[in-house]
């Protein structure tokens, strides 16, 4: 039994059946307060969450925002809770001590601002998604300061945060200044980057996992790494201070390769598409100030960011 309260906010729209998933699987492990910032859903989304007792609230679609959002949601359990965990729509809990393994890491560290747990691929993944989930989440976990993560040589993986399912202290969160509301994605990472220079530390709980994943066409790998470049280039100073992703993606590069090799030869050539044109969209990204915003608007993933 944990010592300090949680409550489980989770941002929605049009969540469908793998958001119902998501909901059975909550309110099954988990018996704490739950609040759904839902945006604009014309599915079954909204009623989904009331039917498993979930607090709604409900915000207009122009207003989304990735820090925003959630930073509304943090605000709305700050009466009840001492520890806010961020899970998407489209993350599927896996069992009861998830939750409190995540939690126990903050009563081990006064000093840990915030936290992620493991990600599995989905029973639908492709080999090109699973892998990505084995190299990205490892089994082991780590609770780090910004002098221990450059002791070990975690470089750019120091500030590695995903709000898909992570937990933040939210007296710390307050103290750091939450999410920043306006950044086209990657908020949580922007959090990491933040905590670690105010002297707090940040970490990785392998005990605690959901089933999450994409299966993304390189049309959309395309895309989704052309905003992370827009957000490496108005961030620049992340990769100045920890680091810079091109020894991570090399790492990553080899590993796939070897993977599929073993696993899903079939598969290589469509991992070559997406490696280039992820390549191609992060290094457009970084110098997006240079384009006319129409044309920004078309290859970003979340156009909503150019309104």
């Amino acid at each position: 039994m944990n010592n300090l309260e949680s409550a489980i906010v989770i941002p929605t729209y049009n969540g469908g059946s793998l958001w119902e998933n998501a909901a059975l699987n909550i309110r099954k492990y988990y018996d704490g307060r739950v609040v759904i910032v839902d945006s604009g859903s014309n599915d079954k989304t909204v009623q989904i969450a009331k039917d498993y007792g979930f607090e709604v609230y409900q915000i207009p679609n122009s207003e989304f925002n990735h820090g925003g959002t959630r930073n509304y949601g943090a605000s709305l359990v700050a009466d009840s809770a001492d520890i806010v965990i961020f899970m998407t729509q489209d993350a599927i809990l896996q069992d009861r001590s998830s939750i409190d393994n995540l939690i126990t890491l903050f009563e081990e560290n006064e000093t840990l601002a915030a936290a992620y747990g493991k990600q599995l691929p989905h029973d639908n993944a492709n080999p090109i998604a699973s892998h990505a989930r084995f190299f990205n989440y490892s089994n082991h976990g780590y609770v780090v300061n910004e002098n221990d993560a450059r002791s070990q040589g975690l470089g750019i993986k120091a500030v590695f945060l995903s709000n898909s399912f992570s937990a933040y202290r939210l007296s710390t969160f307050n103290e750091v200044g939450g999410f920043a509301n306006d950044t086209i994605l990657c908020e949580d990472m922007l959090f990491a980057a933040n905590a670690l220079s105010y002297g707090f530390k940040v970490g990785y709980q392998p005990l605690s996992s959901v089933k999450h994943s994409h299966n993304y066409s390189p049309v959309e790998e395309f895309k989704r790494y052309f905003d992370i470049g827009v957000f490496h280039c108005d961030q620049a100073w992340i990769g100045e201070r920890f680091g810079g992703a091109k020894s991570e993606g090399g790492k990553f590069l080899k590993s796939e390769f070897r993977y599929l090799l073993k696993n899903a030869p079939h598969y290589i050539l469509l991992a070559c598409m997406n490696n280039f044109t992820k390549i191609l969209g992060y290094k457009l990204g970084k110098k997006y100030k240079l384009m006319p915003v129409n044309v920004v608007r078309k290859l970003s993933m979340h156009k909503r960011f150019w309104k």
